[in-house]
């Protein structure tokens, strides 16, 4: 997930465009109002939902964890400026925090449509049910895979990652458009989870996956990870590709 850039909410205020008024409740934190990376083939802006129920160890958008009762901007302001940005940007991202977990994410995701975007999702597979019911409406789907499933708990602070093992087979099954990313902590992976993860991967049809860096809480430099681990992903999956 990429980083965020807030946006001066008088911006909003000042571009003077009318939009309908919502009945869409979102919780926004934050916006990335261009990318070129979030969305694959797409001039994109990135909206950051705020709110997730894991506590992963190295998240850099820890602000975004609690759910709250208010986001930083109405969603009714996001789609006037959204407005200003038409024929501009062909598509928008959801992240977060964990954009699944607000409930009316589906209907933010149709107006979108109406209003001539493209829409794509990331998430933790934290919840596989709204996944499923939302991939016919989302043109693709960047998923994190954060650990072997069965170890879910030591990255996510108590995480179940039979629910990410059943939202990966939802998405492979409905071959949707998408990309399985994990991040890459030294403090947790080793040779063999690295093989472990991998072999699951494979045994439920994947067949490719980006690894990325995280970074440490003090001076936010990407931290190294061996050849090795890497190797063992490279080892069992037909595909990897590196962004360290």
């Amino acid at each position: 997930m990429t980083a965020f850039i807030l946006l001066n909410p008088l911006f909003l205020i000042w571009t003077g465009f009318v939009a309908a008024v919502s009945d869409i409740v979102l919780q926004v934190g934050g916006i990335t109002p261009f990318t070129t990376i979030d969305f694959p083939g797409r001039l994109a802006a990135v909206i950051f939902c705020q709110g997730c129920p894991w506590r992963c160890q190295y998240c850099h958008n820890r602000h975004l964890l609690p759910a709250g009762e208010n986001g930083k901007y109405p969603w009714e302001e996001v789609l006037r400026w959204l407005e200003t940005r038409r024929g501009l940007l062909e598509g928008v991202v959801f992240s977060g925090g964990e954009p699944l977990l607000q409930r009316q994410l589906p209907e933010a995701v149709e107006q979108l449509h109406r209003d001539g975007f493209e829409v794509a999702l990331h998430t933790s597979g934290v919840y596989p049910e709204r996944l499923r019911k939302i991939l016919p409406s989302v043109e693709w789907v960047g998923l994190d895979i954060k650990a072997p499933f069965d170890e879910y708990d030591v990255i996510t602070g108590g995480g179940n990652g039979e629910r990410v093992r059943d939202s990966l087979g939802f998405v492979l099954a409905f071959g949707k458009a998408h990309e399985l990313r994990c991040t890459l902590d030294p403090d947790f992976f080793n040779v063999e989870r690295a093989e472990k993860m991998a072999r699951q991967l494979v045994e439920m049809g994947a067949n490719h996956l980006v690894l990325q860096s995280c970074r440490d809480e003090v001076h936010r430099r990407k931290r190294p990870v061996s050849k090795e681990i890497i190797a063992s992903f490279e080892r069992f999956l037909p595909s990897v590709t590196c962004r360290l």
